[in-house]
């Protein structure tokens, strides 16, 4: 198995929108390399929106991805005592409570410029939400986008609040690792959320139906019902992620930690001399096969969940 330092090193080598570079602080977190995720939150700091978006690159069209920076920041505020980084997770969570775009049920639009519930929203808001003391609402946002977008324990890619109806309905890998890898995170989190086993239950849900299409070679499709579509890697990453968190922190049963070392080694056989994950759901669109640099950031998050090798404390 590519050592974490050379996955580390491709993933720093690439470029990031504001939810990688949250996606990438969190794997720096599980790694123990507090320095490394102080740096990653001072620079989402630097990119603060006026509105209170976190890691915000030229405008980004995202009314939420921000918010994927905000557990690093807050363990930036509690390590170094600095108003900067407090200050700048107040002012991400008063955009999510306050003036994000949202359904008139609360549940958070996607986009600035549409009114679409995405399930990726899931993974960038819920355990920030969370670790910010607000699980009322982290917990909100899940049964809201659970109701528009979970069909038969899958979720659909995106609903639209216009139509009422679905406007992408496919039951895309990225999408289901999104939501299951946001549950389990913000269990390990905040261990006393409340509704947790309703949320464990909902995770567990999902990930089984996800389980049930794997392909032989232990992978899945892009969308993971539809076998025209591109063989993928990330998703068995963010399932093995989900997987051996769940068992570990015991809400899953311990044999999920096989599960979750398995996917991972399926995943792992992807990955290249360089450390880069080949055959993720690519950057820059995201429609076909390719790199990208949350990929880069679920394969550190897997491993160490898995409880494989790590990188020592550096504080």
């Amino acid at each position: 198995m590519t050592s974490p330092e050379a996955v580390l090193t491709a993933l720093l080598a690439m470029q990031r929108q504001s939810w990688e570079q949250g996606v990438a602080a969190q794997a720096a977190l599980d790694l123990g390399r507090h320095d490394l995720a102080l740096l990653l939150a001072e620079a989402a700091v630097t990119r603060q929106a006026a509105d209170g978006r976190l890691g915000d690159v030229d405008g980004e069209a995202g009314a939420v991805n921000g918010a994927a920076c905000g557990e690093a920041v807050l363990a930036a505020s509690r390590r170094t005592g600095g108003e900067i980084f407090a200050a700048a997770a107040r002012r991400q969570l008063a955009w999510l409570t306050g003036d994000a775009p949202r359904a008139a049920d609360g549940t958070l639009f996607h986009l600035l410029g549409g009114r679409e519930v995405w399930a990726d929203t899931v993974y960038m808001v819920v355990p920030f939400l969370a670790l910010s003391g607000r699980a009322d609402l982290a917990v909100a946002q899940v049964e809201g986008h659970r109701r528009r977008l979970c069909r038969d324990g899958l979720y659909a890619a995106v609903w639209s609040e216009e139509t009422g109806s679905l406007r992408r309905a496919d039951r895309w890998g990225g999408g289901n690792g999104w939501v299951v890898a946001a549950i389990a995170r913000t269990l390990r989190l905040v261990p006393a959320l409340p509704q947790r086993d309703v949320l464990a239950a909902h995770a567990r849900e999902v990930l089984d139906a996800c389980l049930a299409l794997r392909r032989p070679d232990g992978l899945f499709h892009d969308v993971l019902d539809d076998p025209s579509t591109f063989r993928e890697t990330n998703a068995a990453q963010m399932f093995s992620y989900a997987a051996s968190a769940g068992a570990a922190d015991g809400w899953l049963p311990a044999s999920y930690a096989d599960t979750g070392r398995d996917l991972l080694a399926a995943a792992s056989r992807e990955v290249d001399g360089h450390g880069v994950v080949r055959g993720a759901c690519g950057s820059p669109t995201f429609d076909a096969s390719g790199t990208s640099a949350e990929a880069q950031a679920f394969h550190l998050l897997a491993r160490a969940a898995a409880g494989l090798r790590r990188f020592g404390p550096s504080d």
